[in-house]
């Protein structure tokens, strides 16, 4: 019901499309306390993954590791688009985003089960949850939105073929199982294309950039915590150079990260080049992963200071050089087709990588974990003294020539 004229509004309005240049859209609180939500999720699969490298079952862990993570980032993108061109912020809409929160515990329970046993049920029951919510809104859209409700319609039938798939991928023998995996993918993958095919949906280019951007902090938050955490044994015993180093090259791995992927402002070039926001959104995938994939290597390297893992050094040294390769690539792929005038230096990256790469190989021989975190932050930070410097002396060109 709607209230005097003292601020209420009704419980429910219409689910209209939001304007896509509209002025001043920031996320939401709702949706700031959708994000933390994933944060256990993501937390959980960093940790199984941690353990099976340090149990020297990395290729097993890691597979198992990116599937759930897909799990997580989709939920995570749908919810993320669809509340950028429509969010009324009624109760309904917000009874529904609670349901998709639950469904995100319920799939983050299930992460050990998953990638210890081969067990996906609670994984895929909680993953069901969240895309059966957002079914659910993309009918309240097609109620509501004549001029897009063809594109509504498709997601929402779309969305329940593949959900129905994914119950039935529960039953199915493991090696069935196995392939019909990533069948679904390509199937979740291909319905946004498809949908979208004729009449696209008013998502906002600076509210997805903030939303994105707020998203890989959450995710380098988790990193962070991991190590911490991981290395609050190791300082309980006293801290000595090897803590130190671990700590302080983790922090700027980390850091380096970070500046790297605000370095190039993706709202902008998203504006201008909305046909390109497939390739950036999907894109995102290995950039999350791979962030998260880091905090998990660079636990197993904190382990090592407490006691002796079953795997080799270098593999846990690759483990740590192979995401920050990875982040790299994908920034500079993701952030380059949006810029006005396009990054020429994928020289520069492609360095940086073999640099990670060397070093990493170096621990195969005797070079020691914690020197090596200290040494593969030194190409990522020339990265950024390298654009810093860069844009500095633009920045003066530009100055002197409007003087």
């Amino acid at each position: 019901m709607a209230l005097p004229s003292s601020g209420g509004r009704q419980w429910r309005v219409p689910m209209v499309a939001r304007d896509a240049g509209e002025r001043h859209r920031t996320a939401t609180p709702l949706e700031l306390l959708f994000d933390l939500t994933f944060v256990v999720a993501v937390a959980a699969a960093a940790a199984q993954l941690a353990h099976a490298i340090a149990e020297d079952h990395a290729a097993q862990g890691l597979l198992g590791y990116l599937m759930v993570f897909f799990a997580i980032w989709w939920a995570w993108m749908n919810f993320t688009w669809f509340a950028s061109a429509y969010d009324p912020d009624d109760a309904p809409y917000r009874l529904l985003t609670l349901l998709q929160m639950g469904g995100v515990l319920v799939l983050a329970a299930g992460v050990p089960a998953a990638l210890n046993e081969q067990n996906f049920t609670a994984v895929t029951i909680g993953y069901v949850i969240m895309r059966v919510a957002m079914l659910v809104q993309w009918l309240r859209a097609a109620h509501n939105d004549p001029v897009r409700r063809a594109t509504a319609h498709r997601y929402a039938a779309g969305t329940a073929a593949v959900q129905a798939g994914w119950l039935v991928r529960l039953a199915l023998p493991e090696l069935a199982g196995f392939v019909g995996f990533f069948v679904l993918v390509a199937a979740e993958l291909a319905v946004p294309v498809w949908a979208e095919r004729r009449t696209g949906t008013t998502w906002h280019p600076h509210h997805i950039a903030e939303r994105y951007g707020l998203f890989t902090i959450i995710v380098l938050g988790e990193c962070v915590l991991a190590a911490s955490r991981a290395l609050t044994p190791a300082v309980a015993e006293g801290v000595d150079l090897d803590i130190v180093l671990v700590g302080g090259g983790g922090l700027l791995l980390l850091f380096g990260c970070w500046w790297l992927y605000f370095l190039a402002p993706a709202a902008a070039g998203l504006a201008q080049h909305r046909e390109r926001s497939f390739w950036w959104g999907y894109g995102h995938y290995g950039i999350f992963a791979a962030l998260a994939a880091l905090g998990a290597a660079l636990e197993v390297v904190a382990e090592t200071l407490i006691h002796p893992v079953a795997a080799p050094t270098g593999l846990v040294g690759f483990a740590v050089a192979t995401p920050v390769c990875v982040f790299l690539l994908l920034v500079w792929a993701l952030h380059a087709p949006l810029e006005a005038a396009p990054c020429r230096k994928l020289g520069y990256v492609l360095a940086a990588c073999a640099v990670l790469v060397g070093v990493a190989a170096a621990t195969t021989a005797g070079f020691t974990l914690p020197w090596a975190v200290v040494a593969m932050s030194a190409p990522v930070l020339a990265l950024i003294a390298l654009r810093v410097t860069a844009d500095h002396r633009h920045a003066r060109r530009r100055t002197s020539v409007t003087e």
